[in-house]
């Protein structure tokens, strides 16, 4: 198994692009993705009709839905996907590779509080990840749960208290407390950001900035997954820096980019068995946390996050970030 260091030492970083107070850095490897896919995306699968998303059960279940993939080939679903309809909105709580031709129970979060009723059987996917801040925190929540009890939970009251802080700084009220309405108001400014910003050929990654500060990052195995999510990223981080007033302190800068890299790479790790296919990291060091899904024989999808205070797994990961340990989590 490569370790993460290896991965992330193959990437080049592009000068800063930006736009109001969102700064892009992309990160593009210096071997090309390979030629094809073998695995597709979660919303093609439904709109193809080869991927169905429900509640678990007629009761439904509020932080489990049921996925059922009648494709010859494997599908993904990315931490922080957004998905819309059913009793009420979830999110995926980490990034997920089903196998093919399987059915499989996956662990969400609530991000729609005031609604349990039904207003689809299905899901769709919507255009956005969650909000950038939101996403990291409940990213260390999730990864507290794998540690302490081996699930995939979050905190969901932590979640709705989030997003309804969210809301009041934006001045949004919703009659069920829904995420999606956070970027629906805000549609305008938000696509003003989306037009500034463009995927670059051969890009596997970026990094966003805030008021010059790096906040958060997302690497790809395929130049084609990150091509689809780039706008959806930019939507995330976009509705963050409307709800920015800080000053710029710092610029964007790609020696910004290659120290958060090298600090993901010192990071204490743990791994465990991955829902569906692969192995999950998770990692966690003085201004960082995120994780990673191996699967297939390379690194899927790796996220990262700045973190200020106390570490996402304060001090209990027991291993440096060489190459993480195949140990069942207790």
């Amino acid at each position: 198994m490569k370790s993460l260091q290896e991965r992330l030492s193959d990437l080049s970083c592009s000068s800063p692009t930006s736009f109001q107070n969102l700064s892009v850095v992309s990160l593009t490897p210096t071997a090309p993705s390979k030629a094809d896919l073998d695995y597709f995306l979660v919303e093609d699968g439904i709109s193809q009709g080869t991927v169905r998303i429900t509640e678990l059960g007629a009761g439904g279940s509020v932080p489990e839905l049921r996925l059922e993939n009648l494709a010859a080939l494997p599908v993904l679903l990315v931490d922080g996907e957004e998905l819309l309809g059913a009793k009420q909105n979830r999110v995926v709580n980490l990034t997920i590779l089903v196998p093919a031709r399987s059915t499989i129970t996956i662990p969400v979060s609530c991000v729609e509080a005031g609604r349990w009723h039904m207003a689809s059987p299905d899901f769709h996917v919507a255009r956005h990840l969650v909000y950038a801040q939101g996403r990291a925190e409940r990213h260390c929540q999730v990864s507290r749960s794998m540690r302490a009890s081996g699930s995939h939970s979050s905190d969901q009251a932590a979640v709705w208290r989030n997003i309804a802080a969210k809301a009041h700084r934006l001045g949004i009220r919703s009659a069920t407390q829904a995420h999606s309405e956070l970027f629906e108001r805000n549609a305008a400014p938000i696509d003003g950001y989306v037009r500034a910003f463009n995927w670059q050929s051969g890009q596997t990654g970026a990094a966003f900035f805030i008021a010059g500060q790096l906040i958060g990052m997302d690497v790809f195995d395929h130049a084609e997954v990150m091509r689809r999510f780039f706008h959806k990223l930019v939507r995330s981080y976009a509705l963050d820096a409307l709800d920015c007033s800080m000053p710029a302190s710092a610029q964007a800068s790609e020696q910004a980019v290659a120290n958060f890299l090298a600090r993901i790479s010192q990071a204490q790790s743990f791994s465990d068995q991955a829902i569906g296919l692969g192995k999950d990291i998770r990692f966690s060091g003085p201004g960082i946390s995120g994780g990673a899904l191996w699967a297939l024989g390379r690194y899927i999808h790796v996220c990262a996050f700045a973190r200020s205070g106390e570490d996402c797994e304060a001090s209990t990961l027991g291993t440096r970030f060489s190459r993480p340990s195949h140990r069942r989590l207790s």
